[in-house]
């Protein structure tokens, strides 16, 4: 029949062709001597952990069964995941026994992180729940508080998020977790971490590339990663790939990601199996450590994984209503859906919930019998729900003097080369505590300053092997942000530099982080985390030459969309400005920084102090690109981003020659978020401060470098904003040269000079009595770059020289040239 091998229960992957020999890869052990007490206390800990997380998903009411179970007893909506529960709670039984036994420094990051109730249930049974929150105290109404109020307004979510004591990981969207294990351990040479990731989420693209990740931890300066997948076979309602693979298959695999896997899947002897293989797995941790810690790191070291099969929803129903549920996929969410309304479904509620034998479990006051508590660890603050390393671990930077590294006003620098110096000294500085994490781009971002005094950290390269280095590039978007996420959230801080156009595949892992910090910024035991910091560099603007799927500015819109309190997108306009971000960004905690920049030489137009205070502020009036200063101008031109507020100023410059009746004031804005509504956002300016950096009725200009939609959204809410034109990023533009760039989008000089013009008209007689020749000339100064451009390939010559102003740093004429496409040739250049 369709579909009847789904309805098996835990069917048997086919044999693979792959010889018999591969499995000499695998380990096989003798099973460690563990003593009966120990055991009846590890299987204690399943039941009772696996009673309250069955509970949790159906009981309102009747906690402890006892009295026989009613449909009032039920909750009106059954919520939760019981498929991975007994694979989560055998796993954290066994985490505790672990850490007991070796004194262990360890935490658990849970993949399948649906599993709250199997994770909620352990951490009450350990007593971190009550540390954490005493209405879920370790007594007959603490328990039936957790049981009842599970997955409701007044209760824990059905995820593992960051209101649950312990996790470092957001459990709502799958893929991440082994990344962020790795990220964890990065700096603390004593920190295990225990990563269980499900056979469904192993399916991801993130988790695939992150199987790489261990090559990038090196065993001196880091500690280590067990990794456990759990093979249940099935996912909401198909069959999982690493469940369709047999032995070989699955130790062919780990093997060519460089791992050495056991397999833990005897059913009768379970916790004797488990206990084998979490220690084999520590000893083989503390060989390669040892070998490197001794001068004689070992080259390509096979770190170990288990490989875990039971099937899914372990000791819950075994049928319902002719169909299989252990072993299937019917046990993924919740196996007696009808258990309000049909009294079989209820019945069978009871007895699977009393086949753990609650109270054998469970004193008369409601605690946990002595023989659970037996096997966790005595000392509060080595239990998996109370590691400091999850919770309260910040360590601050040493942030080094920005204006060390400052340029020259009216020179030219890149912002990517500034910063890569400060970088550099902040590595040597913070040697421990701060980290690059790069798609592979530092180089040809200009940002390998940071290689003066460090290399990178690549255990697999003979070159890069045990050398300490600061920098990972991997050419993994989704793996560099688990890290990314992983070492933030153990008290350190990171940097993510990328190319503009990629920095999107994170779109929703970053999302998904900022959820995870809103929630924990609620809490009132999480203390602060350092921000995450975004470089976006290679922008649109200078990626003519890769062409059109390297333009793509819309990352920008992703983190605009944050809670404000998250939020932050900074566009500092040149090489003095971004030093002054970049610091402030070091030093943040708690937020999503964004910083946008470009790594070509660009006119640096802010001196050292004139960027520090601009900086501060957001925005400012440059009052040497403005006539008078600035003081009652026709039109308002805003640029926003280095290449955007070159062209501004340009186009300030050559509107001064061609029509000198025109006032213009030019502002620049570097924290996108001033421009939101009065109140809401932290940095937004008030609606009077809005009017005297804007005016309070002149046509005001955007020329932005994401979209257009972002400055609307920021500027709903403002008065008179028929007012406002923006020009910003169209779509346009493929393999061409840097000017056309401009011209393709509407964001060149002319287009600002015509909105210049047209908006000056409005107000200002002299202006518009020349407007239609005014414009005339312009369109056709167009026409003529254009022509050159096709005709030539190359911009025409001096189009991105400095501009010059009279009367300040910037004083002289515009640079002359008798070079064929010159101003000689009548173009608007500089």
């Amino acid at each position: 029949m369709p579909g009847e091998e789904l309805d098996r229960p835990n069917p048997k992957p086919l044999a693979s062709q792959i010889p018999d020999s591969v499995l000499d890869l695998s380990v096989r052990l003798d099973k460690i001597s563990i003593n009966d007490a120990d055991l009846k206390s590890l299987e204690e800990f399943r039941r009772a952990s696996n009673y309250i997380a069955a509970a949790m998903i159906f009981l309102s009411d009747n906690a402890f069964l006892e009295r026989d179970l009613t449909f009032e007893d039920i909750k009106p909506r059954l919520l939760g995941h019981w498929g991975t529960c007994p694979g989560l709670t055998l796993v954290y039984a066994h985490l505790n026994y672990l850490t007991k036994k070796n004194d262990l420094d360890l935490i658990y990051v849970v993949g399948p992180g649906h599993g709250a109730p199997a994770i909620l249930a352990s951490l009450w049974l350990e007593g971190s729940l009550e540390r954490f929150y005493p209405q879920y105290s370790m007594t007959k109404q603490g328990l039936h508080n957790l049981i009842t109020k599970f997955s409701t307004p007044r209760g824990f979510p059905s995820h593992i998020n960051a209101e649950t004591p312990g996790s470092i990981h957001e459990g709502g969207e799958l893929g991440y977790a082994l990344a962020v294990a790795f990220g964890a351990v990065m700096d603390k040479p004593d920190l295990i971490v225990a990563c269980i990731v499900g056979d469904g989420e192993a399916e991801s693209g993130p988790t695939a590339t992150a199987w790489h990740a261990a090559k990038y931890i090196d065993p001196k300066e880091s500690g280590a990663v067990i990794p456990i997948v759990h093979v249940n076979g099935f996912k909401i309602s198909e069959r999982t790939i690493y469940g369709c693979m047999d032995d070989k298959e699955m130790v062919s695999l780990f093997t060519g990601y460089g791992y050495q896997c056991r397999f833990v899947e005897d059913l009768e002897d379970i916790d004797r199996d488990l206990a084998t293989s979490m220690q084999w797995a520590l000893d083989e941790i503390r060989k390669i450590q040892k070998a490197a810690r001794s001068g004689k790191p070992i080259m390509k070291p096979r770190w170990p994984v288990l490989i875990m099969r039971t099937p899914k929803g372990w000791s819950g129903p075994k049928k319902v209503n002719g169909e299989f549920v252990e072993g299937s996929f019917h046990a993924h969410q919740v196996p007696l859906m009808a258990a309000k309304s049909d009294q079989g479904q209820l019945e069978d509620l009871q007895k699977w919930l009393l086949s753990y034998g609650p109270a054998q479990l469970f004193t008369e006051g409601g605690d946990a019998v002595d023989s659970i508590k037996s096997i966790i660890p005595s000392e509060p603050q080595k239990r998996l729900g109370q590691r400091v390393e999850t919770y309260k671990n910040y360590e601050p930077l040493d942030v080094p003097d920005w204006k060390k590294y400052g340029a020259e006003k009216g020179s030219e620098a890149s912002c990517m080369k500034s910063i890569g110096k400060l970088l550099d000294q902040a590595l040597v500085d913070n040697p421990k505590s701060l980290r690059i994490f790069s798609p592979d781009e530092l180089v040809s971002n200009k940002l390998d300053d940071v290689f003066n005094h460090t290399g990178r950290d690549f255990q697999w390269d003979e070159f890069s092997h045990a050398k300490g280095g600061r920098v990972i590039e991997i050419l993994s978007e989704h793996t560099c942000q688990g890290f990314l996420q992983g070492y933030t959230l153990t008290g350190r801080t990171g940097i993510f530099p990328s190319y503009e156009s990629f920095l999107g595949i994170i779109h929703t892992m970053m999302v998904q982080y900022s959820k995870f910090n809103k929630m924990a910024r609620e809490t009132n035991w999480r203390t602060d985390i350092s921000s995450i910091n975004y470089i976006e560099t290679s922008t649109w603007t200078r990626q003519e030459h890769n062409g059109f799927s390297h333009q793509n500015p819309s990352f920008i819109g992703a983190v605009l969309n944050l809670k404000p309190s998250a939020a932050r997108v900074y566009l500092p306009p040149d090489a003095n400005t971004f030093l002054s971000t970049i610091a402030h960004c070091l030093r943040s905690k708690n937020y999503v920084n964004l910083m946008v920049g470009s790594k070509q030489p660009q006119p640096v137009f802010l001196s050292i102090e004139e960027a520090d205070k601009h900086c501060q502020a957001g925005a400012s009036v440059w009052k040497f690109a403005s006539t008078d200063d600035g003081l009652d101008p026709d039109v308002v031109l805003v640029g926003i981003g280095s290449e955007l507020t070159f062209e501004v100023v340009v186009a300030a410059s050559i509107l001064r020659r061609i029509c000198p009746a025109l006032r213009v004031r030019v502002v620049n804005v570097t924290d996108l978020m001033i421009l939101e509504s009065e109140t809401l956002h932290p940095h937004s300016l008030s609606n009077q401060e809005f009017s005297s950096l804007f005016t309070a009725d002149r046509p005001i200009h955007f020329n932005y470098h994401g979209y257009a939609g972002e400055i609307r959204g920021l500027l709903f809410g403002r008065q008179q904003l028929d007012r406002v034109s923006i020009e910003c990023y169209k779509e346009e533009g493929s393999t061409t040269t840097p000017f056309d760039m401009m011209l393709r989008n509407n964001v060149s000089r002319y287009h600002i000079i015509e909105a210049a013009i047209k908006g000056a008209a409005k107000h200002n007689p002299k202006v518009a009595l020349d407007m239609m020749g005014l414009l005339g000339e312009v369109r056709h100064q167009v026409t003529k770059v254009q022509e050159y451009i096709m005709a030539t390939g190359q911009d025409p010559e001096g189009t991105f020289d400095i501009p010059r102003f009279e009367g300040t740093v910037f004083e002289g004429t515009e640079k002359k040239s008798t070079a064929k496409g010159s101003q000689e040739d009548g173009f608007f250049v500089n």
